[in-house]
């Protein structure tokens, strides 16, 4: 695959330099803009998918969220697009494959990305315009960042409240004892630079923002000047500055611009915290403790001791054969390791951090014995050079590999590079590995080299923070009464004209929001834009082995799954599965214990892992059919060791090591509890479809939020020695059910690989026998919800669903279309810009049978669910422009036609197949979604989404309990 180079040069930039990167595939170049010094970093790739990125380097000097704020606001209407909305106007009416805007702590970006080249300059259009010339209007500021107004806005009878989507965001990232953690140990590392403060800002500081600072931090940091923007794809860089010039560069001049850009103060004695942290008024508070230690390292964008960071880092904490990580893991100091372990390098200055959760406050100081005690240990004892070179396998695995799955791969290559561009690094040295760890190959051959690094870094490193993050089950309510006391004050103080003009800011808001702009001078793609149906990619059968070979460009890496049917389980076994699949790769196997196939797993592949897989019939959700996956990837050199690895674990897997698997059942509890606060819509569409198929029912189960209490009470239940054995037990006997099942393969790899992988699977596999057992299936599932889980969270999650169709029926397409259509019609205005909340919407899930509707990171609750009701109505009552059909018409299709990687491609075709999602079949999907009408909308929703029928689930605090039950809902404690 030949990178796209074009030599032509703008007249308005110069061209610093052009490198070439064999192992991406792809030629950076690097350019400076004559006029304002604003820089372009263009990675030329043979890909349709382009990536545009403008970032603004921001350094807040308080946490007031101003550049979070503002990330929001400039997006709400520009100079040449005066529309109140334009960023979500344009999600609507485009073909991007990713659309969004970051607040990082230093920098703030503006990214998209499309495969269509008419959407591509539609969108750049829009986006330049909103970041250099944006409205900034009042309203907006006090819509997306914090406005005061009355409980019931036209009462001043009523109290006074805070509102805004930004306040709102924060209040729910902030309810997470993670988020506190790292918030607070960063402002103790970082005492006198913009990492002290929280750059996404801290609730109580953002309403403390006014508008004319917005406006101050805009002008002064959003310039070209400041600015770095960055593609990728096949379009030439000279088209893009044709552009960028004409657009916006060329009304500016370079400014100097001043920014607090310094490295920390050093501190020369270790430091000691304790904070609190809120749970529920009476929660148990016994082993709920975090201690982190921190430490502030070197400079991220100096590639050397960026990479000594990264080598430090997965020397200790790689895995569980990892010293530190062992230590962590066993230790009876606490519960689990942090999930604060690790090194963050996106920051101008790095920070080592490990620690553990589920601890108490006393065991500060034993803590940090057990790290200095191991990182002693490590001095004196050396690391071993295959260790090292294992772990330089997974740097250089990590580097080739093309991702893209989950984020377009243009824009992780870029996010690598944004943080060296930021602080004055070079971001082409960060993505050319190669010539430098062939230096580290040679630097590691040195016994003293990874010692010494961690005594000068960690152990003679004074600049370390212990923070100590207690559960205070008070601190809640007192924040809570220090609010209404003060906004109790403010209203005693206002004057009759304030009162007025609280209100009047209101009802004004509330008209702009209301307003139906002249969406028109937005650009838009439209149908006759869509292309054809996406090719699928091709395979082959290679039937004496049962395995489906795809040919892909996957860069030099294989990747390798072994599949087979769930076999007949009783609910016990399936209620086994998720630990079953969670610890199958972290256990010992054969004659090697865990900490030996640890190391053997770094060293021969890049990871291997285990997951379930099950979905309703195409034509029937209550019919279920599952599949467990084994799946491997490694370097193409390694092929060999990845089949026999996969064979070993699959075959040799051992869960005899009762204590290993104790302390992971620790740990995935932790992950679980942790997931609310991120995850809460997920969690509380979950709960509310939980009863409307088998698929829906088992997702709530395993995955859900009774997943999550079930994990709970088992990982209190293993503190018995005779259930942890009893449990040990179990998974043996699930594995050797499993052992049994028939099997097939699937196979990724350049064409040239492709044929000695099959010669090893055949030498690992064809002797091994199984017999095709009865398969497992589910009863149907029928029944209603109406829950209410209580939890530590200042936000609510809400969600209501309807029992559907499955993904062949021929409503399945209206109702997908319906999703978007509702949530861009209606449920985005009332739910996010008039309730507050971060995000609403609704949406069909075809393969579990249900349509539903949610909020995320929402103030509300009763209100909330009305407005999903007052959707429906509005759908049959309300004029409809056709456009807003085909803008729906248009989001779905998006999300069909979504590129993948070249592996992730071929894995999406295999298990479509292996599930019925034929090509045919998606294909007739496809044109239904391009056939709906407008009545089809309203005919699907007066089918199947009928009020009386609705199950309903949210997620909220304890102190939300009277409404929830006054609402009939059943209170379930997490």
């Amino acid at each position: 695959m030949a990178a796209v180079i074009d030599n032509a040069t703008h007249p308005a930039f110069e061209k610093l330099r052009s490198h070439r990167i064999g192992t991406l595939n792809l030629t950076v170049e690097e350019y400076r803009h004559r006029k304002t010094g604003a820089r372009h970093l263009h990675m030329a790739a043979d890909n349709d998918e382009n990536v545009f990125f403008v970032a603004l380097r921001t350094f807040p000097m308080d946490s007031t969220g101003v550049a979070h704020i503002l990330e929001h606001t400039a997006l709400c209407g520009s100079e040449r697009y005066p529309v109140r909305d334009p960023f979500f106007m344009m999600i609507r009416r485009s073909l991007n494959t990713f659309m969004n805007a970051f607040t990082s702590s230093d920098w703030t970006a503006y990214p998209f990305a499309s495969m269509n080249r008419k959407d591509f300059d539609n969108l750049l259009s829009v986006y330049l315009d909103s970041v250099f010339f944006s409205k900034l209007d009042p309203l907006d500021f006090a819509q997306e960042g914090h406005r005061l107004e009355f409980d019931k806005p036209e009462d001043p009878g009523t109290d006074l409240v805070y509102r805004g989507v930004v306040y709102n965001e924060m209040k729910g990232a902030m309810s997470a004892p993670t988020s506190q953690l790292w918030q607070n140990l960063s402002s103790h590392l970082f005492q006198t630079t913009t990492y002290h403060y929280n750059s996404g800002g801290e609730p109580d500081h953002i309403v403390d923002l006014s508008y004319d600072d917005l406006v101050k931090f805009y002008r002064h940091h959003y310039h070209p000047s400041n600015a770095i923007f960055a593609t990728y794809g096949n379009i030439p860089a000279h088209e893009h500055h044709e552009r960028f010039e004409s657009l916006a560069l060329n009304r500016f001049d370079r400014q100097d611009i001043e920014l607090p850009v310094r490295d920390e103060k050093r501190i020369f004695a270790p430091v000691r915290v304790e904070q609190g942290y809120a749970v529920n008024e009476g929660e148990e508070t016994s082993k709920k403790t975090h201690i982190v230690m921190g430490w502030l390292l070197g400079h991220s964008f100096e590639l050397q001791e960026n990479l000594e960071g990264q080598l430090l880092s997965a020397v200790l904490l790689e895995n569980s054969a990892s010293p530190l990580m062992r230590a962590l893991e066993t230790t009876d100091i606490g519960h689990a390791p942090s999930p604060m372990c690790g090194l963050e390098d996106s920051n101008r200055e790095m920070t080592f951090v490990c620690g553990i959760e589920g601890s108490e406050p006393e065991q500060q100081r034993a803590l940090e014995a057990l790290v200095e005690g191991t990182l002693r240990k490590v001095v004196e004892e050396g690391v071993s050079e295959e260790r090292l070179e294992a772990i330089l396998h997974q740097l250089e695995l990590h580097q080739r590999e093309i991702a893209g799955d989950q984020f377009p791969y243009g824009l992780q290559l870029i996010m690598q590079a944004i943080a060296p561009m930021v602080h004055g690094g070079d971001p082409v040295e960060l993505l050319d590995l190669e010539p430098v760890l062939a230096d580290m190959r040679e630097k590691i051959r040195d016994p003293q080299y990874v010692p010494d690094l961690i005594r000068r870094k960690l152990l003679e490193n004074p600049h370390r923070v212990t923070l100590t993050l207690r559960p205070d089950d008070q601190l809640e309510s007192r924040r809570q009464q220090a609010i209404r006391e003060s906004l109790a004050r403010r209203k005693a103080a206002l004057t009759e004209e304030e009162v007025k003009q609280i209100v009047e800011r209101a009802r004004a808001l509330e008209e702009r929001q209301q307003r139906k702009d002249d969406d028109s001078i937005l650009p838009k793609v439209d149908l006759t834009d869509v292309p054809l149906q996406m090719p699928e990619p091709e395979s082959r059968y290679a039937g004496d082995i049962g395995a489906t070979v795809y040919a892909r460009g996957t860069n030099g890496l294989v990747y390798e799954q072994v599949v087979l049917p769930v076999p007949d389980l009783s609910e016990d076994e399936l209620l086994l599965l998720p630990y079953y699949t969670t610890l199958i790769p972290e256990v010992g196997c054969g004659e090697l214990d865990y900490l030996q196939m640890q190391d053997r797993i770094s060293a021969e592949s890049g990871g291997i892992s285990a997951s379930f897989s099950a979905k309703g019939g195409i034509d029937d959700v209550q019919k279920l059919s599952g599949y467990l996956i084994f799946n491997g990837k490694a370097l193409a050199r390694n092929r060999t060791e990845l089949t026999r690895l996969l064979s070993d674990v699959f075959h040799g897997a051992r869960f005899d090591e009762t204590e290993r698997v104790r302390e992971l059942i620790a740990q995935i509890r932790a992950r679980r509890e942790q997931s609310v606060t991120g995850s809460g819509h997920a969690l509380a569409m979950g709960a509310a479809s939980q009863g409307m198929s088998p698929g829906a029912w088992l997702s709530f189960r395993i995955g859900g939020l009774e997943a999550i209490r079930g994990t709970k009470a088992l990982d209190k239940a293993l503190n018995d020695p005779t259930e942890l054995e009893a449990f040990c037990n179990r998974l043996a006997d699930l594995h050797r059910k499993i052992q049994r099942q028939s099997r097939q393969f699937l196979v990724i790899g350049e064409n040239d690989q492709l044929s000695p992988m099959l010669d090893d699977l055949k030498a690992c596999w064809q002797s091994v026998e199984s017999t095709e057992s009865a398969r497992w299936t589910m009863a149907p599932v029928n029944y209603s919800t109406r829950q209410a889980w209580l939890t530590s969270t200042q936000v609510n999650f809400c969600a209501r669903a309807y029992s559907t169709v499955a993904v062949d029926h021929e409503d399945a397409a209206a109702l997908t279309v319906l999703g978007g259509f509702l949530r861009n019609g209606y449920l985005h205005r009332a739910i996010r810009e008039k309730g507050g909340a971060y995000g609403g919407g609704a949406g069909q899930d075809s393969v579990n049978g249900t349509f539903r509707f949610f909020s995320y990171r929402d103030p509300r609750l009763a209100d909330t669910l009305e407005e999903f009701d007052s959707a429906l109505n509005w759908l049959q009552e309300a004029d409809h422009d056709p456009q807003e059909l085909e803008e729906s018409i248009l989001g779905v299709i998006s999300q069909l036609d979504r590129p993948r990687s070249p592996a992730g491609a071929a894995r999406h075709a295999f298990h479509n197949q292996l599930f019925g999602r034929t090509p045919e079949q998606r294909a007739r999907f496809r044109e239904r979604v391009l056939a709906v009408t407008l009545d089809d909308l309203k005919r699907v929703a007066r089918q199947w989404l009928v009020p009386e029928y609705a199950s309903t689930a949210v997620v909220t605090s304890p102190e939300n309990r009277k409404v929830a039950e006054q609402l009939g809902l059943e209170i379930q404690e997490l």
